[in-house]
């Protein structure tokens, strides 16, 4: 290990992360039964121009008045280059003890985050929070992506980044019509067979900028999250997209509608059989302390540190779950 140790960020369980416009009510009442670990009150894209001072007001009374639980509040700021930015923060953060993080949308370089910190640190000081407000960044855009580890040492706020393909989709000029899905034209093509046949395999076009995006992530301490999947009445595809990210490192993934949300959990939930090689490994590693033993095997394969190290990730989050 390096001498270097970063300090993790604060620890919550993240598999789904629901997106609510804050210009409706009635959603954001619903969102509070809801089975999402995190949910985020929209004031960016979900909300039209005219709506916005309204959305406000709904969100400071929806987090003043609605019992939320155990979840993660969090609200979705306008952009930095819009006038209703400074607004989004200094009235709901001044008025909502409830709420636990700001999403940073379009996140371009480390003085974007940095300019809201400034905000949000004068006023839990003027304010007397008790409670500090934590950070997400949507990395989104070509200029996010090219300055990702930069953003990802940019605050002490900082926890998590979320991956926004849509946005980064027509920033890099992709050729992409559904959010978060694949293009046919972006495959590769076998050789010929013996019979003369070739065949097409799709790849995925964003693996790059989530991998990316997750070492980041990794190396800072953070937790990485996928974006959205925009067909919502392509469950299948969803999972694909979910299990995809799951299997790379990513600790959840966004849900835009209701229906997303178990899906998520499932995926992003360890399974009974991962929880318990976890818990065997660590108790084979315990037996061999005692007996001082240096190398240790199980189910006739090596245990390293690495693999103590991935278990103990995992026990922790599977207590998490436990705990909610």
């Amino acid at each position: 290990m390096s001498f270097t140790l970063i300090q993790q960020a604060t620890p919550r369980l993240h598999r789904s992360e629901l997106a609510v416009p804050g210009s409706n009510p009635t959603f954001m009442e619903k969102s509070a039964a809801s089975k999402a670990d995190v949910i985020f009150l929209d004031l960016e894209d979900a909300v039209a121009p005219d709506d916005k001072e309204k959305a406000r007001t709904n969100i400071i009374q929806a987090l003043n008045e609605i019992d939320w639980g155990t979840k993660t509040m969090m609200i979705r700021i306008n952009g930095l280059d819009t006038h209703y930015m400074y607004r989004d923060v200094v009235d709901i953060v001044e008025a909502c003890p409830r709420l636990d993080m700001i999403l940073i949308p379009k996140v371009g370089v480390p003085a974007d985050v940095y300019a809201i910190d400034v905000l949000v640190t004068q006023i839990e000081q003027a304010k007397k929070r008790q409670k500090a407000i934590g950070f997400e960044v949507l990395i989104e855009t070509a200029l996010g992506m090219a300055n990702v580890e930069a953003i990802a040492q940019s605050s002490k706020r900082l926890e998590a980044m979320s991956f926004g393909v849509a946005d980064y989709a027509a920033s890099t000029r992709a050729r992409s019509t559904v959010i978060g899905g694949v293009n046919q034209d972006y495959s590769v093509l076998t050789d010929k067979d013996e019979a003369g046949n070739r065949q097409t395999h799709w790849q995925d076009p964003w693996l790059f900028a989530q991998a990316r995006m997750l070492v980041a992530c990794r190396a800072y301490g953070l937790r990485p999250i996928d974006g959205p999947f925009g067909d919502f009445s392509d469950p299948d595809g969803y999972l694909s997209a979910a299990r995809r990210c799951a299997a790379l490192g990513f600790e959840g993934k966004w849900a835009i509608h209701p229906s997303q949300i178990d899906l998520a959990n499932d995926v992003f939930t360890p399974s009974e059989a991962e929880v318990g090689k976890a818990r065997r490994i660590l108790e084979a590693m315990e037996e061999a302390a005692k007996a001082g033993r240096g190398a240790v095997s199980l189910d006739g394969r090596l245990i390293d540190i690495a693999s103590i190290r991935m278990a103990e990730a995992l026990i922790e989050k599977a207590n998490a779950m436990s705990a909610k």
